[in-house]
């Protein structure tokens, strides 16, 4: 399963979480999480928390302009239990917009 979401992200600003409403922002089976991240331009923070588990905590995305493919853009990785939240926050740390584009693989353990 794939999630997918690109969101502008107002100046010093941090969204909540990015993957809220999505069909699997709550883990159904026991999985392995494959994290990409990007953005448009720099000054664009990151934190990824899995279940409990904080697997980036507000770490610098790469600017390079467009949706992660993987294996190249791959950021993080985690594991998930049945029920586990994947919760993506982004942190604008600049004085202008900056868009955010996240993609998220889930793979049965």
């Amino acid at each position: 399963m794939v999630m997918t979401d690109v969101q502008s992200v107002a100046a010093n600003t941090t969204t909540a979480n990015v993957l809220a409403g999505k069909s699997a922002e709550f883990v159904p089976e026991a999985s392995v999480v494959t994290i990409g991240l990007a953005a448009s331009a720099v000054g664009l923070h990151a934190t990824v928390v899995i279940g409990s588990e904080v697997v980036v905590d507000d770490q610098e995305v790469s600017a390079i302009n467009r949706m992660p493919q993987f294996p190249e853009d791959v950021m993080a990785e985690g594991g998930a239990f049945p029920s586990d939240r994947i919760t993506v926050r982004l942190r604008n740390s600049t004085g202008g917009a900056i868009t955010g584009f996240t993609k998220i693989n889930i793979s049965p353990a």
